[in-house]
């Protein structure tokens, strides 16, 4: 599907003497930012395979615009590719409940740091060796991520300057590497390229074996350039090279820094995904993932687990009942 010519060169920046740059600093009720938000919905919503959807919320589609610097096209695109990628991947999409990977949550495989960066993005931690393939499938593991990208793609600051993320792939195996097929290798870069609202500033490999570079090769070619030169490969000797990227007090004492410790900081994030898990679940229940809640970096919850009950999300496989904290 083309979707570039879906807004003509005179649309794509309407009347405006701001840059996307200016922009994306505005708040959200910007008359500024209005006619951006219009055009963006008349333009999807004129998508063929979007005719059954009644409207799109204005802070659902600036989610897109910031991403995109408030270049329509490309933010159509974007907007497009999520609403697809949502579709085509229902064994991921339809179930993001914190509940149904607790026991991998459980072993501080991830955390979202508490501090951000000194340009202001979120930073993130994934523990590969934490993730035993024998108890947890690949996509099960990617849905994780998935979880914390709904999460703080609600934050405008975080709309406004992205995210960077740190692998640690200490204790990774074969039998991780078997768990990534080439189907799944386009879906994560899919996700990170051109399918998400989040501006992704930086990727860094930490303890990385030689025996994940083959997996790193089957998912490059899926990634725009601009992502592949943002891929740091910091090998064994990360706790000096990732000084040159983030400040100390950002990285937890077991990367180098001298914040909170890994262990902490990943069951505080824990908390904070089953205090989100009401919120996921309406995400992940709605045809487009517009629940029309937007409340900048604080997240309300406006429905009560009385509401959920009984509600049946496929492909979602509960481990476990237990409530994070019980």
């Amino acid at each position: 599907m083309n979707h570039s010519n879906r807004i003509s060169r005179s649309e794509n920046r309407p009347e405006c003497d701001m840059n996307g740059s200016q922009l994306t600093e505005l708040p959200d009720n910007s008359e500024q930012l209005r006619p951006y938000v219009v055009s963006l919905r008349r333009a999807a919503l004129q998508a063929d395979d979007l005719s059954a959807v009644g409207t799109f919320s204005d802070g659902f589609l600036i989610r897109f615009l910031r991403a995109r610097d408030f270049d329509l096209t490309l933010s159509l695109k974007l907007l497009l590719n999520y609403l697809h990628w949502r579709r085509e991947s229902p064994e991921i999409s339809t179930c993001l409940s914190p509940s149904s990977v607790f026991g991998l949550l459980k072993t501080s495989y991830h955390a979202v740091l508490p501090q951000r960066d000194h340009a202001g993005s979120r930073v993130l931690i994934y523990r590969i060796g934490q993730w035993n393939p024998k108890d947890w499938s690949a996509f099960q593991v990617f849905r994780v991520s998935l979880m914390t990208s709904e999460i703080i793609s609600r934050e405008t600051e975080t709309q406004r300057r992205g995210l960077k993320a740190i692998f640690d792939l200490k204790g990774w195996s074969l039998g991780h590497a078997l768990q990534i097929n080439p189907s799944l290798a386009r879906k994560i870069s899919s996700v990170l390229s051109d399918s998400f609202p989040l501006k992704v500033r930086g990727i860094h490999l930490v303890n990385e074996p030689m025996f994940f570079r083959p997996v790193f090769t089957m998912i490059r070619p899926f990634l725009p350039d601009k992502i592949k030169q943002r891929v740091h490969m910091h090998g064994t000797d990360f706790h000096r090279t990732l000084s040159d990227f983030f400040s100390p007090d950002v990285l937890p004492p077991e990367y180098g820094g001298e914040g909170l410790g890994i262990e902490e900081v990943c069951q505080a994030w824990t908390q904070e995904l089953f205090q989100s898990e009401n919120l996921l679940k309406q995400i992940a229940a709605h045809p487009t993932g517009d629940i029309s809640t937007n409340t900048g970096d604080t997240i309300l919850f406006l429905v009560t687990p009385r509401l959920l009950v009984g509600v049946f999300v496929p492909f979602c496989s509960v481990h476990t009942v237990q409530t994070f904290g019980q």
